[in-house]
Parts: C-alpha cells; sequence; structure tokens
C-alpha cells in the first residue's frame, strides 16, 4: 500500500511483508539471545582521539545580505552603546562639578564680566541629541562600509580563490 507525501510514495513496514518477493525485516533477524549463539559485540571505542581531526575548508563567497542584516544589528548595539555611555559620562562629570568648576574658571578669565554660561552650549540635552546624530550616522555608515566589504570580498574571493580556514576538532 503506497502514501503519496509530497510527491514521493513512502511503503510501511506491514505492506514490504505483503509484496511478493519481499521479506520483511524482522523475518532475517535472529533474536539475541537464540541457543548456540554468541551476542554481537562492538569493538572498545576510544574516549578521545590521539590528534584532532583537522579540515581545510575555503570561503569563497559571502552573502552581501546576511552581512548586510549582522553588520546593521552590530552597528545598532553600538550606537544604543555610545548614547548611554555618553549619558553615563555626562552624569558622572556633572556629579563630580567638572561643568562648574569649567564654568568659574571661564568667569574668572573673561575681564569684561559677561554672563556666560558653559551649560548653554553642553547641557545633557545638547549632548545627547549630538550623540544621537553621530549613533545614527555611525549606524548608516558602518552598514554601508560592511555591506561593500562583503561585495569587494566575492570580487576577491573570485579571483584569487577566497580565505582558506583549517578548522580542529578537539
Amino acid at each position: 500500500m503506497s502514501t503519496p507525501t509530497g510527491g514521493r510514495t513512502t511503503q510501511s513496514a506491514d505492506s514490504s511483508a505483503k509484496l511478493p518477493g519481499a521479506q520483511s525485516r524482522n523475518a532475517t533477524r535472529r533474536p539475541a539471545g537464540a541457543a548456540g549463539q554468541r551476542p554481537a559485540t562492538r569493538p572498545a571505542q576510544r574516549p578521545g582521539r590521539a590528534t584532532p581531526r583537522r579540515v581545510r575548508l575555503t570561503v569563497s563567497r559571502v552573502d552581501p545580505f546576511s552581512v548586510f542584516k549582522v553588520s546593521f544589528l552590530l552597528s545598532v548595539a553600538i550606537g544604543i552603546a555610545t548614547v548611554v555611555m555618553v549619558g553615563v559620562l555626562w552624569t558622572v562629570l556633572a556629579g563630580m562639578g567638572v561643568f562648574d568648576n569649567l564654568n568659574e574658571l571661564l568667569r574668572t578669565l573673561d575681564r569684561e564680566g559677561s554672563s556666560f554660561n558653559l551649560m548653554d552650549y553642553i547641557g545633557f540635552g545638547r549632548v545627547l541629541s549630538l550623540s544621537v546624530l553621530i549613533a545614527v550616522i555611525d549606524v548608516i555608515l558602518m552598514t554601508a562600509i560592511a555591506t561593500l566589504m562583503a561585495f569587494l570580498y566575492n570580487i576577491c574571493a573570485s579571483l584569487v580563490g577566497g580565505l582558506q580556514l583549517t578548522l580542529t576538532d578537539d
């Protein structure tokens, strides 16, 4: 009895015994505990190899779309980390009083006595906005450069054969 599955026909184990000239798998096997027979023994397996297996592979092509996806995700992660790092650094510097000391230093250097305030230029909002802008530009540039490098690698690999790697099995 055949049943179609996805364009192929398969036969069950019961139907193979009913076919003319076909033998069942169980008919040719003897039970393990039959009289006059020793159970089959397997050769002893070594727990580890004496020398690791070495395989030499060649990276002949890199898919540019997969490089695009991976580089985009990694550059987004780097951009987020950059924005968080700038925010934490600004908070630490403000907590230590660095900006207040710089503001006082600039006021003492100004002989005219103007009301210059450093925080108008390097306030938390401005610094964080600038770091977000830089992170977005970096995401675009790093993704584009990595994808371009994948295309260039494919061109070079077609000319010289690609990058050869030797992998070992420990």
